[in-house]
């Protein structure tokens, strides 16, 4: 074989192994392209789960913490409102003390010529009765005991009471509030003897060594010897019927 031929036959045989190498390293970079495709789905795939996962995980992550902030939010609300409660309640409880109470019985104080007026008139009936009215001008409430001591102008004595109107408990006053007493002031058969004209009233209570002016009417009142005076009521009325 001449030298010629044997270099053409040589060059064809390189172009054949470059076309077979050609072929080989398409086929290799096809099945590296598939398996890259491949692997690429399914990372993409895998990607995308995870992707969802994550956002499933964090979507109830965040709901969590949502609904733990509601309820946190909650108790700290409902806490704020309890101490607010109590606050109040304290208030409440601090301004209603007993002491601030002048109707409650731990502030009474006995009724006296210091913390109470007295008005004293004849009525129409029963005839011969007068009515005698105090007032407590105090600001707590206060206790009548017993009956008013009359003492009419310069007497030396004072009537007594009828025992028939003594009330079942003490006449209490307000503030403000007004007790009764009458006092029969002569007999209308003459019995009590000739008797005589009042110009003046004093009134005393008992346990107290005081007395209140009590104006009477410009004429006076007449009495004897059969003047006598009720216990303190509440009622005009019950007073007027002794």
């Amino acid at each position: 074989m001449s030298a010629s031929a044997r270099r053409s036959r040589t060059r064809l045989f390189a172009a054949a192994t470059l076309a077979i190498a050609s072929l080989t390293l398409t086929a290799c970079g096809n099945d590296d392209a598939s398996g890259t495709r491949d692997e690429g789905a399914a990372n993409s795939s895998s990607t995308a789960k995870d992707s969802a996962e994550d956002s499933a995980g964090g979507s109830s992550e965040g709901k969590g913490k949502s609904e733990s902030g509601e309820a946190l939010g909650g108790a700290d609300s409902g806490g704020s409102g309890s101490e607010g409660s109590g606050s109040s309640g304290g208030g409440e409880n601090t301004g209603g003390g007993t002491g601030s109470d002048p109707n409650d019985p731990a502030n009474r104080t006995p009724c006296t010529a210091d913390n109470t007026s007295v008005a004293a008139a004849p009525v129409s009936r029963p005839l011969n009765y007068m009515l005698i009215t105090i007032t407590n001008t105090g600001s707590t409430m206060c206790d009548l005991a017993g009956y008013p001591i009359l003492k009419f102008d310069d007497a030396q004595s004072v009537p007594p009471v009828i025992e028939d109107s003594k009330p079942q408990a003490v006449t209490s006053l307000k503030p403000g509030a007004k007790g009764y007493a009458a006092a029969i002031l002569s007999a209308g058969d003459g019995s009590g003897g000739e008797g005589r004209t009042a110009q003046g009233l004093q009134v005393g209570f008992q346990g107290s060594d005081k007395f209140a002016d009590a104006a009477l009417q410009a004429k006076g009142v007449h009495i004897d010897d059969k003047l006598r005076v009720t216990y303190w009521l509440s009622d005009s009325a019950d007073a007027l019927a002794s």
